[in-house]
């Protein structure tokens, strides 16, 4: 089964990684992230189940990326990401 081969996840996550370049914000290097962990898993043995498991393993690892990101880098609380300069160009 394709879904099963450790490059293919790791495809789609250097593209997702490639899309976080192009319009960033967060959401597709959590998603790369995820895809690129899935890839890496499979590509040292690691039974992770079928394709379904995969998924959720992909959704669940995606979003710790995402909330860390955001709490490392992201805008922390009780701050705006408008800058004055920003509003008066």
């Amino acid at each position: 089964m394709l879904w099963n081969e450790w490059w293919v996840w790791m495809a789609a996550g250097l593209v997702l990684g490639i899309v976080e370049i192009l319009i960033p914000g967060f959401v597709f290097l959590g998603f790369a992230i995820g895809a690129l962990v899935i890839g890496l898993c499979l590509a040292i043995g690691m039974p992770l189940g079928g394709i379904y498991l995969m998924l959720v393993i992909f959704a669940a690892v995606s979003l710790v990326a995402w909330i860390a990101l955001r709490r490392i880098i992201g805008v922390r609380e009780g701050q705006t990401k408008i800058i004055d300069r920003d509003i008066n160009n």
